[in-house]
């Protein structure tokens, strides 16, 4: 929400915000209009948190200035008042020749968006207020350091010249005087890589470095909110799915220097491990340096708890101030400090990013410690999480060539084919190869390849690098800091201790130990761990969704349970036809020429699906299992027309008559079976009533097996499901069959088993006839993969074509065969249900489409009162969480 403020009896808009110096205006709740950032930085001054002055422009500024490249007067009115009263808080003022007011300018979204927007530091700095700095320091070595950064951050950040440019110099310069950190730099040598950084942008820009602190600031501010824009952090957002019309608030924020030597310094740290979640003070701090340093890469920093020997009081205070801020917002921060000769300075504390087993180790340890309740721990998890959770990890029992060990920066074992650019891990990604991508260290710029590539590893950097902390975040397994690396960009290989590994040499890395191996590494699926089982528990006790799951084998459907599934929504029978040993049978009763001949083939595949029930019955007990008759159409078990034509060539050339008329009888009957739209064509219930006997078959199966194991004292629950009905008399034909088969079973059997028959809802007709269909049917299950293709006249088979560039257009937000289009194919379930239950108040409905395991699909089937969701196996346990958060939701409306 917007303050307002009142100037000579007008209501104005508030869009600066002053914090610090007991003089806070904003919030942590105020997030949406002062960014992360900014709220935060005012609720530590809020705490009493010792905090740098400065003030938040608002998000809402970044949108206008985003639309129309200009700000109001008002704006400019408020950025000026604020101006002059960090110059009154600081008793500096911006460009002073003695003792200049500098300023850092920073951006600062809703949410976190590590390094993908723009930042510049000592801002304020010309040739003639460096030499102020200088004598007041009384260290000009100090005031042209933080000149010759200035220069290099302003000239990349808000001029768009190459970092590189400016980086270059440093590198030769060290290498001319053979210095191997820039700390070893001198103050006339550092006086003469800034004026050679000016040069730079004399040279690439055809204009002077300003000199006047006002159009610097101003400036800046521009770039940051233009940053919101640039490519990596459109791409994050992208990936992440946060909204382009959010914007970022900028901070200005008066200067703290680590870089006034050996009792100065600045880090990063957490409150807790990020990557295993442990209780424990993590982070990094370098001495004798700027924010950018520990984060950039440029030198290996070192541990937080090497600080405490160092500087210890400072150490003191941090720890006491994490403790804090942790208390406070009651979950794990991630924050920023400076020390400047002695004294601690919070530049930021945000909600730290953390793995998939951090998140939950936390959510499941501060429940412990009573700092959350079990609904906050269960909305604490995100269903990337549990995918993440789900990562491949190295096969114990692997013989390991390890060549090089990093820092372990984000868990997992990742594989693939070794590539150098972010570009080139897009590009094969494109063309479904997996990569692990290979840098120095990562910049913002390869958030691309990085989400592209199956793993990242960098030699340079830390546990807080950029790759560390964006490979987090992403679930990316990522090795970090392997300084035995060099790597030959010329060549496009890396030498590392007698090994050299060129481009497209397969590569395996493992995130949670840091080891580097040569070639590809068997890897093995990971299983939920102790703390997400508990949360899984909690979330159970939560929902209100049942979780079911989409199996077709006995081992899909024991991985299911084990996940947590609470039956089977969808066990698609047509999966089982295709195995070497059924497929002959299926082509023989496809190609059959009469009822008799088909029965014959039939009689063939009772016993194998009878046989394939039994295993699904067994390791479903006492749970429902909803097998879903027939859909395909006939052709697809038969050899394509190509394949067909080669075995005919074979035939021929081996002068095998009967071979070339086997293959003829099939070509013909390929040529017969061909329709123009297969998808709306023979098959579901079409088939079940042309061929009643297909159907006949399978429910035979279904009873055979629920009747034996229901003899034995097996507790079974099969629900014959009749596919692609469109109307009512559809249903009446099959169910009717189908009870006389199970009721004739269960008399020859003598074994009576409950049983249900109902239908899928996939066909618009079906929505909008679901009264009437409900007076036949036991259940709906909406299969949502047709009834998108049906309602939106897409060929699922055919919409990669033109999806992306709906996408792109943004005439679709999402792909609908991936997202529940609520607007339109939610919109008709709503109307099957209400009619549906308008007849049988109590109908059993669920959905089994591939939506049933997607988040937001998840919450939409809580909402509109669906009993389960099914969802492949994996999914199970993200079906499981987004059903609690969806309960827990509703509640707070």
């Amino acid at each position: 929400m917007i303050d307002l403020v009142f100037q000579g009896g007008d209501l104005l808009s508030k869009f600066v915000y002053f914090f610090g110096n007991n003089e806070t205006d904003g919030k942590s709740s105020m997030k949406d209009l002062l960014g992360g950032k900014g709220a935060n930085l005012a609720e530590m001054a809020n705490l009493g948190i010792p905090v740098p002055p400065g003030f938040t422009i608002t998000t809402e500024v970044c949108i206008e200035y985003l639309k129309n490249k200009e700000y109001s007067e008002e704006v400019i009115k408020q950025i000026n008042k604020a101006i002059e009263k960090l110059e009154t808080v600081n008793n500096k003022k911006l460009g002073d020749p003695e003792d200049p007011l500098l300023v850092s300018v920073r951006s600062g979204a809703r949410v976190s968006m590590p390094g993908m927007m723009d930042t510049v530091l000592n801002l304020g700095l010309n040739d003639t207020s460096v030499k102020g700095v200088a004598k007041k320091a009384n260290d000009e070595r100090f005031a042209y350091d933080c000149y010759r950064r200035f220069i290099a951050m302003f000239g990349d950040v808000v001029l768009g010249i190459e970092f590189k440019k400016f980086d270059t110099l440093i590198e030769e310069k060290k290498k001319e005087l053979g210095l191997k950190s820039d700390t070893d730099l001198t103050a006339d040598e550092l006086k003469e890589l800034a004026e050679r950084f000016k040069e730079v942008i004399k040279r690439e820009k055809g204009i002077e470095f300003p000199q006047d602190p006002r159009v610097q600031l101003q400036m800046a501010i521009d770039a940051v909110f233009d940053s919101w824009n640039n490519s990596r952090a459109i791409k994050y957002r992208e990936i992440n799915n946060i909204a382009d019309n959010w914007g970022t608030a900028v901070n200005v924020q008066s200067m703290v220097y680590g870089n006034m030597g050996e009792t100065s310094g600045t880090g990063v740290a957490f409150t807790r491990n990020p990557s295993t979640g442990e209780k424990r003070f993590f982070g990094e701090y370098l001495l004798n340096a700027q924010g950018e340093d520990v984060v950039a890469g440029i030198r290996t920093p070192n541990p937080i708890l090497d600080l405490e020997k160092q500087i210890p009081a400072a150490y003191e205070q941090l720890v006491d101030i994490c403790r804090k801020l942790e208390a406070h917002f009651r979950d794990m921060q991630d924050i920023e400090f400076t020390i400047q000769e002695g004294q601690l300075y919070m530049l930021q504390t945000r909600t730290g990013k953390r793995t998939a087993a951090a998140a939950v180790k936390v959510a499941r340890d501060m429940v412990e410690e009573g700092l959350i309740d079990r609904e906050t721990a269960v909305t604490r998890i995100e269903a990337d999480h549990i995918d993440q959770l789900l990562h491949p990890r190295i096969n114990p029992e692997a013989e390991l060539e390890v060549i090089t060990k990093g820092l372990p920066a984000s868990p997992g074992a990742a594989v693939g084919k070794v590539v150098f650019t972010a570009e080139e891990a897009e590009l094969r990604a494109e063309l479904g190869e997996k990569t692990i991508l290979v840098r120095g260290e990562t910049s913002p710029e390869d958030i691309g390849g990085m989400a592209a590539a199956q793993g990242v590893l960098t030699v340079r950097g830390g546990m807080t690098s950029h790759a560390a902390v964006v490979g987090r975040g992403m679930g990316k397994p990522c090795v970090v800091g392997c300084g035995e690396i060099s790597i030959d960009t010329k060549n496009s290989l890396f030498r590392v201790n007698g090994y050299s590994v060129k481009e497209n040499d397969y590569l395996t890395i493992d995130g949670s130990t840091g080891k580097v191996i040569l070639g590809e590494v068997e890897l093995i699926e990971a299983e939920l761990n102790k703390d997400l089982q508990a949360i899984l528990g909690w979330a159970d006790k939560i929902r209100e969704l049942g979780v079911r799951t989409n199996a077709d084998t006995p081992n899909d459907a024991k991985l299911a349970r084990e996940l947590g599934a609470e039956g089977i929504g969808l066990c698609r029978t047509e999966h089982m036809f295709f195995g070497e040993d059924r497929i002959p049978a299926v082509r023989e009763m496809i190609m059959a020429e009469d009822e008799k001949a088909r029965k014959k083939a039939l009689r063939k595949l009772l016993p194998m699906q009878k046989e394939d029930f039994l295993g699904i019955f067994h390791s479903m007990v006492g749970l429902p299992v909803t097998v879903r008759l027939l859909d395909p159409p006939l052709h697809e078990f038969l050899p394509s027309k190509e394949e067909l034509n080669e075995k005919y060539k074979e035939f021929e050339a081996a002068s095998d008559l009967d071979g070339m008329e086997r293959v003829k009888m099939m070509l013909q009957r390929v040529d017969a079976l061909k329709e123009l739209n297969p998808m709306l064509g023979h098959r579901g219930c079409r088939l079940g009533i042309t061929y009643p006997e297909i159907y006949d078959m399978q429910v035979k199966a279904i009873m055979e097996a629920a009747c034996e194991l229901a003899a034995e004292g097996t507790r079974v629950e099969p629900e014959i499901m009749i596919p692609l009905v469109g109307h009512v008399k559809e249903l009446a034909f099959s169910k009717a069959r189908a009870i006389k088969m199970a009721e004739a079973v269960m008399e020859e059997t003598g074994t009576k088993v409950e049983y249900k028959v109902g239908t899928m809802i996939e066909l618009p007709r079906a929505v909008l006839t679901a009264d009437k269909i409900a007076a036949e049917a036991e259940f709906f299950s909406f299969g949502t993969n047709d009834l998108t293709q049906t309602t939106f006249g897409f060929s699922r088979d055919d919409v990669g074509k033109f999806i992306p560039i709906y996408k792109e257009a943004e005439i679709l937000e999402n792909d609908p065969f991936a997202v529940l289009d609520q607007e339109g194919v939610g919109e008709l379930m709503k109307i099957g249900i209400e009619k549906g239950r308008s007849v049988k108040p109590d109908l059993k409905m669920g959905i089994c489409g591939e939506h049933g395991g997607e988040p937001s699909s998840i919450k939409f089937a809580h909402d509109v009162g669906l009993n389960y969701v099914s969802c492949s196996p994996y999914r199970v346990p993200i079906a499981r969480l987004v059903a609690a958060q969806s309960t827990i939701e509703a509640k707070q409306k």
